[in-house]
């Protein structure tokens, strides 16, 4: 496909995805059909904040909305960076916004210092925790490490918020080739059970509940626990337990469970716990919710076979995958990691790198 191309979807799912390929491609995309059955058709408020946001993040970006709101049209500047402040609205997390910011800030012009304020951790998206000890350390294993940070300064709790986050990425001119295949052992799990305006006693509670399962499993667990007062907390009270398993080659492995009205804080903690063991069997070396990250960058990579071992492609990955051939002209060959063991349902990922160069990024 020529540079340049209009590319076209239809319907809202895969928004964020689309939205951050068309910038990264140069391509321009035109989305329509967005919920035009529903009773409130078009474009959700979160949508439109993203939309916005990416504004605020690149030059030169022009969108066009059509007037009912069910068809959009991006056509994609340069990811400029710098210092920006954002105020999400409250039916989405942080994460919502961040996931696809996180894709696109490597190759900003200027190395990017987001502030966001509102929802840090909804249950639906990845929350502050999970984005800051998982999703971040995936950026290292291409060469993304110096000054990569994400700033927890206030919690926010659903429905009201009041949480903010600051997150921090410097530019690279390319990112490395992947060659991750060995998933090791697991050696440790990590965690963070956090409290906001509720008594500090339930982040204990997820915490020994949660260690009731683990302990058998494993020796080396520490979950941190992590209780904020006064202003810090946020507007709404709230809890939650994030938890990641580590293995000898550094792959990351997350589940996490939030707070709900009537549901004790030990029963959220088993809930997070058994989402982690059911994340270890699958297996790989990049768990479910990273794998659309993990293989961007992959497409971005030198101009070399890039590889990855992880688990079987969710829902979201095989769109992305189609995406990303459309953006990119890139395929991936998936093959079985292990063809000799029936049992094994994991697959190794390998691409040709696009070799991405970042044109946007100022000379020092």
């Amino acid at each position: 496909m020529a540079a340049g191309a209009l590319v076209q979807f239809s319907g809202h799912q895969y928004l964020r995805q689309r939205l951050a390929l068309s910038i990264l491609s140069g391509k321009p995309v035109k989305i329509d059909k967005i919920r035009p059955e529903d009773k409130n058709p078009g474009l959700r408020d979160y949508e439109i904040s993203l939309l916005r946001l990416l504004e605020k993040l690149t030059n030169g970006t022009v969108i066009e909305i059509s007037v009912t709101g069910t068809a959009i049209l991006l056509k994609p500047g340069i990811i400029a960076g710098g210092p920006l402040t954002h105020d999400c609205p409250l039916s989405q997390a942080v994460g919502y916004f961040l996931e696809p910011v996180i894709m696109l800030a490597p190759f900003a012009k200027k190395p990017v210092q987001l502030t966001l304020r509102g929802v840090t951790t909804d249950g639906r998206n990845l929350s502050v925790d999970i984005l800051r000890t998982v999703t971040l350390p995936h950026l290292q294993l291409f060469g993304v490490s110096d000054g990569v940070e994400l700033r927890i300064k206030k919690r926010g709790a659903p429905p009201a918020g009041g949480g903010e986050v600051q997150f921090l990425c410097p530019v690279v001119k390319q990112v490395k080739t992947l060659n991750f295949v060995d998933p090791g052992k697991i050696k440790r799990i990590r965690g963070v059970a956090h409290a906001v305006r509720v008594s500090p006693q339930f982040s204990n509670r997820m915490i020994e509940a949660s260690r009731s399962i683990l302990n058998r499993y494993i020796p080396d667990i520490y979950i941190y626990s992590d209780v904020y007062k006064g202003d810090d907390s946020g507007k709404s009270p709230g809890y939650a337990l994030s938890i990641l398993a580590e293995s000898t080659t550094g792959a990351l492995h997350s589940a996490e469970a939030v707070s709900q009205p009537g549901v004790a804080p030990e029963d959220i903690a088993l809930q997070a716990t058994r989402a982690l063991l059911s994340e270890l069997e699958s297996g790989g070396c990049v768990d479910r919710r990273h794998q659309c990250l993990v293989l961007s960058m992959m497409v971005l990579g030198s101009e070399d076979v890039g590889r990855c071992r992880m688990g079987e492609p969710t829902v979201q990955t095989i769109h992305f995958l189609r995406d990303v051939r459309q953006f990119f002209g890139t395929s991936f060959k998936i093959a079985p990691a292990d063809p000799e063991d029936p049992e094994c349902k994991q697959l190794v990922y390998s691409c040709y790198g696009t070799g991405y160069i970042n044109a946007n990024r100022t000379l020092a």
